[in-house]
């Protein structure tokens, strides 16, 4: 089992959770991937998985720029999504 502990930070309005690369690695997940977050009252637990979607099938040159854009124009796009 790899643990890691992570900070949660502001981005726009909302709080987020870095995922670090060699637990996305292990699971296969690249930026695009979807994934599904539970809650587990009971052990107070937030438990994210992956999940198969038609999002597995976008081009990676296509979410790299994607993912390029918004980091260029990211204090843009935080200042409209307030």
């Amino acid at each position: 089992m790899t643990v890691a502990t992570r900070k949660i930070f502001k981005t726009g309005n909302s709080l987020v959770v870095a995922l670090p690369r060699d637990i996305l690695d292990l699971l296969h997940l690249r930026e695009g991937a979807e994934v599904s977050v539970d809650v587990d009252q009971a052990q107070k637990q937030i438990v994210i998985a992956p999940t198969e979607t038609a999002a597995a099938e976008i081009d990676a040159e296509f979410a790299r720029q994607v993912a390029d854009f918004i980091d260029a124009y990211r204090p843009a796009l935080e200042a409209l999504a307030r």
